[in-house]
């Protein structure tokens, strides 16, 4: 236990829609079966963007839950962790024993949806602050960082989850091509986990340094989708059809297209689309006479935590070329802001509560 910590924290607060502030906070006080967790970092994920701008929950709360840090108090109950050791964090785990658990949905999982790490209020991630609490629930969804590797390399660990699994639902083979559309942090994770399966990736988006980005992470051809020809061109390099098509940005337009672009049998996963009630018109005879899958991904899955740790801590996949900005604590409004607005040179956005490693 630090004793010398204090009794208060800093904290960005959601206090409405677009409404964030930065208060001072009592520090959780973790109960005997529980954890509290000094948060090193966190990454600005756009579902909290999301919410924050349409205030879909209600207030107040504290988000962030791409968490890593080192673990401050153990309560006195807890076993099998040991303060001081360094960890990257889920917020939520699946029961693994209901109906949707049994099918492998384990985003549709009631113990998944509910969030198992707070730094006060309403439990909403927490790693907009310098201290959360972790609930036991939660406790198979912590992993600990190895000594070579960094807490902003823990933190990318749910998105890189994330990731994994959707490449997972495409059930794809070596030499398979696929289609990803937008190639900002989750197109390039996409890229670079296909290519490391043994897949060809054809991307596309509209920025040129981020084309540039997915050449190097292994992309066979990159696509501007600003061009004029952007059509022909994708369909020329489809040659017959895609195996599968990922839309790693939640454009309608490409729906049509991704579902064109594959082949008979082939797949259009959805990655981005997690605004409910949209709705875009789909040829349901490509679906059914062509076998054309439209698939959708949503979370992590709880049964790819050790795969996407190696990935990550063994730097095969290396996040760290691919955060952009990094913010202190004080300034994660101004993180929001940039992540929300992305620009050319806008990538992966930390917000760092500490200077430790």
């Amino acid at each position: 236990m630090d004793c010398d910590r204090g009794n208060t924290m800093r904290a960005m607060v959601y206090r409405g829609v677009n409404d964030l502030r930065m208060e001072t906070l009592p520090i959780p006080q973790p109960g005997a079966d529980e954890l509290l967790v000094k948060v090193g970092v966190c990454g600005v994920c756009p579902t909290d963007i999301k919410k924050i701008q349409t205030g879909s929950v209600t207030a107040p709360r504290v988000f962030g839950h791409e968490t890593a840090g080192v673990i401050a108090e153990v309560g006195s109950g807890v076993v099998g962790f040991a303060v001081g050791e360094r960890v990257a964090l889920h917020h939520h785990v699946p029961c693994l024993s209901c109906h949707y658990c049994r099918h492998r949905s384990y985003a549709q999982c009631a113990t998944y949806k509910r969030t198992g790490i707070t730094a006060g209020f309403e439990p909403s991630g927490g790693g907009f602050a310098e201290y959360v609490r972790v609930l036991p629930f939660v406790f198979g969804g912590v992993v600990r960082i190895p000594g070579g590797n960094s807490f902003e390399e823990g933190a990318m660990l749910e998105p890189v989850n994330t990731v994994l699994k959707g490449v997972e639902r495409m059930g794809l083979q070596a030499g398979d091509r696929v289609w990803v559309a937008g190639l900002g942090p989750v197109g390039l994770m996409f890229t670079r986990v296909l290519t490391l399966a043994g897949v060809e990736v054809v991307g596309s988006d509209l920025l040129k340094e981020r084309m540039h980005r997915a050449r190097v992470l292994g992309a066979v051809e990159v696509i501007d989708a600003a061009s004029m020809d952007f059509r022909p061109h994708l369909l020329d390099w489809a040659r017959g059809g895609f195996d599968a098509a990922v839309l790693a940005v939640p454009v309608n337009e490409l729906v049509g297209q991704a579902m064109e672009a594959v082949r008979g049998g082939g797949r259009a996963l959805l990655f981005a689309h997690t605004q409910l009630g949209a709705g875009v018109p789909v040829d349901l005879g490509v679906v059914c006479a062509q076998e054309k899958d439209l698939i959708g991904s949503y979370s992590s899955d709880f049964t790819l935590q050790e795969r996407s740790a190696e990935l990550v801590f063994s730097r095969r996949l290396d996040v760290r070329s691919l955060i952009s900005h990094r913010f202190g604590l004080e300034q994660a409004v101004e993180a929001i802001d940039v992540a929300s607005r992305p620009g050319a040179d806008t990538l992966k956005v930390i917000v760092r509560a500490s200077g430790e490693e």
